[in-house]
C-alpha cells in the first residue's frame, strides 16, 4: 500500500492495518505529516501541528501494540492520528476559537478529546475555524482563509471547516467537529464527506456545559465513510440503549417512509440551486429504486420559534465574546456580533428554551409517518472564499442564512440529522442533501446512509491536489 492509498484508508481501515502489525503507528504518523507539509500550504487547515509530540505518541502506541493483544480490543484507534477542531480543548494549548483573543493554554482535555486519548489516538494538531465559530465558511483575520481542496476558490465550510478540509485532503482519516447550526453538516456537504450530528446529549461537550449557545451546541466528526463516522462515535458517544453505532452502519435498513422536502424553514427565505435540486431529487430516485417510499411533504415549521432559536445564537455570541481574555482583538464583524447579542433580551432565550418541547414535538410530528426527512444540506455550492469579505455583520449573517437554512432547526430540536454525499458537478464540486431521524434514531440515519454509500460509494474519490 502506498503512502496516499493508507493515507485514505479511512479511519477504521488505519486501526486495522495498525492492530495486524501491518503498518506502524509512527509510518502512519509520519505519512499525515509529510502529506501536511506537502498539502497543507496551499489549505490551511490547521492552525497548529503536534508533529514531535505526535511522533512520540506513535512509537508509545507501537511500543503498546507490541506489548499484547488486548491493546486492539482496549483501545480500538490505537496509533491512529486524528485531528481536533480548535473550538475543542487540548490540555497545554490554547484552544484558539480562530481568535487572537485567547492567550492563556488549557489545563485540560476536553471530555472528547479524553475519550479519543483513551481509545488510542493520537491528536496531530488543530484545525481552523472562523472567528469564535459564528460562520458556515472559515476565514479569520488571525489564522487566513482555509480553502476546499475539490476547489481551492471555494469555501471548505464552517465552522469545522479546517477539519472538513484537513479529512477531505486525506491529511487525517477524521477529526472532532461541532455543530451549533449546522457546524458538522455544512463542512461534510462543502467537502464530499458523511457528517452525522448525533442526538442532543449523545456526545458530550465538557468541560462546555449545556448552556453553550444556549443548547445548540452538538459534538461529533467529520470522516469519509459511514462505517468511520460510526468507529469515532462509538469510541467518544455515550452508548445509545439501540446499541452501538458500529453495528447500526453495518445493518440494513429495511423498507423505510421518507419524506422529501424542499421547504425552507420560515421566517428564513433562500432560492436552492438547480444543482442542488438535482442532487437530492437523485438520492430520492435511487431510494424509490432500493424499495423505499418517498413522499413530498414538509415538517410543520413554527416560523415564531424559528425566530426565536436564532437568538440563541446571537446571545450565544455574546457569551463567547465575554469568556475571551483580549476581546479588543477581535475582528469589528465579530464585535458587531456580540451587539446583536447585547440587543437579543434573554427573555426571548428564556422563552425559546422553554418552548424547546413544544417545538420538537410540532416539527417531530412528520415522523408519525415517515421514518426519515430528506432535505437539501446547502441551497447553493460551497461559497467562494472572500464572498462575506468586508461585510458587516448583518449582512454576513443575512447571507449565510440563506445558504443553509435547513440546518438550524434540527438543533433546536436536537434531532439526529446527517449530511450524505450526492454527486459532484461536472467541475467536480461536491453535492449534498441532509437526512433527519426521529429523536434519538442515529441507527436508522446510519443504516440508510450505509446503505446509499454501498449503492453509489464517494470515498474512493480523492481531489486532485490530494494525489
Amino acid at each position: 500500500m502506498d503512502a496516499a492509498d493508507l493515507a485514505f484508508a479511512g479511519l477504521a481501515r488505519q486501526a486495522q492495518l495498525i492492530a495486524d502489525g501491518e503498518v506502524s503507528s509512527r509510518e502512519l504518523v509520519d505519512v499525515a505529516l509529510a502529506r501536511i507539509e506537502r498539502i497543507d500550504p496551499q489549505l490551511n487547515a490547521f492552525r497548529i501541528v503536534f508533529a514531535e509530540r505526535a511522533r512520540t505518541e506513535a512509537e508509545q502506541a507501537d511500543a503498546r501494540r507490541g506489548a499484547g493483544a488486548g491493546e486492539a480490543a482496549e483501545r480500538p484507534l490505537l496509533g491512529v492520528p486524528i485531528a481536533v477542531k480548535d473550538d475543542m480543548h487540548v490540555a497545554g494549548e490554547i484552544t484558539a476559537q480562530g481568535t487572537a483573543a485567547v492567550v492563556t493554554p488549557s489545563p485540560v482535555d476536553s471530555e472528547i478529546v479524553r475519550r479519543l486519548r483513551e481509545a488510542g489516538a493520537i491528536v496531530i494538531g488543530k484545525t481552523n475555524v472562523p472567528e469564535l465559530t459564528m460562520w458556515p465558511f472559515t476565514e479569520t483575520a488571525t489564522y487566513g482563509a482555509t480553502r476546499n481542496p475539490w476547489d481551492l476558490d471555494r469555501t471548505p465550510g464552517g465552522s469545522s471547516g479546517g477539519t472538513g478540509a484537513a479529512v477531505a485532503a486525506g491529511l487525517v482519516a477524521a477529526g472532532t467537529a461541532s455543530d451549533g447550526l449546522g457546524s458538522i453538516r455544512i463542512p461534510a456537504a462543502c467537502n464530499g464527506l458523511y457528517g452525522l450530528k448525533a442526538q442532543k446529549g449523545r456526545v458530550p461537550i465538557a468541560p462546555a456545559t449545556e448552556d453553550a449557545w444556549h443548547g445548540l451546541v452538538h459534538y461529533g466528526t467529520l470522516t469519509r465513510s459511514v462505517a468511520d463516522t460510526a468507529l469515532f462515535l462509538d469510541v467518544v458517544a455515550d452508548r445509545p440503549s439501540w446499541g452501538s453505532f458500529s453495528d447500526a452502519a453495518a445493518s440494513a435498513p429495511g423498507q423505510l417512509r421518507i419524506a422529501l422536502s424542499f421547504k425552507v424553514p420560515p421566517p428564513l427565505m433562500a432560492p436552492l440551486a438547480a444543482e442542488v435540486r438535482a442532487g437530492v431529487e437523485g438520492l430520492a430516485d435511487l431510494l424509490r429504486s432500493l424499495g423505499h417510499a418517498v413522499v413530498e411533504r414538509d415538517p410543520d415549521y413554527d416560523a415564531a420559534a424559528v425566530a426565536r432559536g436564532l437568538s440563541r445564537y446571537t446571545r450565544g455570541i455574546l457569551d463567547d465574546l465575554r469568556a475571551k481574555e483580549r476581546p479588543d482583538r477581535l475582528e469589528r464583524r465579530t464585535r458587531a456580533m456580540a451587539r446583536l447579542g447585547r440587543l437579543t433580551p434573554a427573555s426571548l432565550v428564556a422563552r425559546s428554551r422553554a418552548e424547546e418541547a413544544a417545538f420538537t414535538q410540532r416539527v417531530s410530528a412528520i415522523f408519525d409517518d415517515v421514518d426519515v426527512v430528506l432535505t437539501p444540506a446547502l441551497t447553493s455550492l460551497p461559497l467562494k472564499v472572500g464572498q462575506f469579505e468586508g461585510r458587516g455583520a448583518l449582512w454576513t449573517f443575512n447571507g449565510c442564512g440563506r445558504f443553509v437554512p435547513h440546518l438550524g432547526p434540527w438543533n433546536m430540536t436536537g434531532n439526529p440529522a446527517a449530511s450524505i454525499p450526492v454527486g459532484f458537478t461536472p467541475e467536480g464540486v461536491p453535492l449534498a442533501a441532509q437526512l433527519v431521524g426521529r429523536p434519538g434514531d442515529e441507527a436508522t440515519l446510519l443504516k440508510l446512509s450505509a446503505q446509499i454509500e454501498a449503492e453509489r460509494p464517494w470515498a474512493d474519490r480523492r481531489p486532485a491536489i490530494a494525489a
